[in-house]
């Protein structure tokens, strides 16, 4: 019979365009003092789910100690299992950490994963090219969100909430509305939209970017997911929207659609990025199905 182990604790090197390395020497010496724990180190995109996978036949708990990219690779691994994931957050942006309470201070956030209260959350379930089937934690995006998560990828030189403002106006140089057909299944009603859209997101926590509260309404166990619609508007008129969006006043703006929903259904006619938890997917055409799955997953939170 393996050992078993309390908490499995997976490090990504590369979490903060691979500043969170520095946090390593603390990670080990703590981890080192913990009785029945164990660090495993990422080599490799993709691995932290590896890892998580495997460390879940021989733990309680999974301690994903990165970003918001290293916790959506656990989550994908785990989802609607009986598995409890906590979050260490060393990442650029840390968003569905920031949802479940975390200071952002490291060494409280390693006490909450060792004292804190398992509760369930839900998760967005997401279908695209017709076969592929992924989990988000925290948030979708398309077209424009998902151009700021591909760009903020690609800028190594910036880090943090900086990388995202940078990405911001970055895309917003060659970038137009895109034409979507949208339909919303709602708990009181199903409407669809068809007409070009600015900003397209789907929510399950209520920030996304560090700092801009996307959907100021999300509660992660209410069942239901966070639709944030931006229509079609004229490209300088969305710095007044930047200012909104950080404070989370947009959705009470004409222009905005905002709503729970049990299920998005997206067509689109040419390929666009899409972001997951601030994944990348590249020129994702046709259809696309979200989703939420309640009560998905087990979190340790403060």
């Amino acid at each position: 019979m393996p050992e078993r182990y309390r908490y499995t604790f997976i490090f990504n090197p590369e979490a903060d365009k691979g500043r969170a390395v520095r946090h390593e020497p603390w990670l080990r010496s703590r981890v080192s003092c913990l009785k029945g724990a164990s660090l495993m180190t990422t080599a490799y995109a993709g691995h932290a789910g590896e890892i998580a996978r495997d460390a879940s036949l021989e733990s309680d708990c999974l301690v994903a100690c990165g970003g918001d990219g290293t916790l959506h690779e656990v989550v994908n691994a785990v989802a609607c299992s009986d598995i409890a994931v906590a979050v260490l957050p060393i990442g650029s942006a840390n968003d569905f950490a920031k949802t479940l309470g975390s200071s952002g201070n490291t060494r409280a956030a390693l006490q909450d994963c060792l004292a804190g209260r398992q509760r369930k959350v839900d998760l967005g379930h997401v279908v695209f090219n017709c076969d592929d089937r992924r989990f988000f934690v925290n948030s979708l995006g398309l077209g424009l969100t998902g151009r700021i998560a591909g760009t903020v990828k690609r800028t190594t030189w910036l880090k943090g909430e900086l990388s995202y403002v940078h990405a911001l106006f970055s895309v917003l140089v060659g970038y137009a509305p895109l034409k979507m057909h949208i339909k919303i299944t709602a708990p009181d009603a199903v409407f669809e939209m068809h007409e070009p859209v600015f900003a397209f997101s789907v929510s399950n926590g209520k920030i996304e970017g560090g700092r801009f509260r996307i959907a100021p309404d999300a509660d992660p166990a209410d069942g239901l997911l966070d639709v944030c619609i931006l229509k079609s508007i004229p490209k300088l008129a969305f710095f007044r929207y930047v200012i909104m969006y950080l404070r989370g006043s947009q959705i009470r703006d004409p222009k905005v659609v905002y709503c729970k929903a049990s299920s998005i259904e997206i067509i689109m006619a040419e390929p666009e990025i899409m972001h997951m938890d601030g994944e990348v997917f590249e020129s994702r055409p046709g259809r696309i199905t979200i989703s939420v799955v309640p009560a998905a997953l087990t979190v340790v939170s403060s």
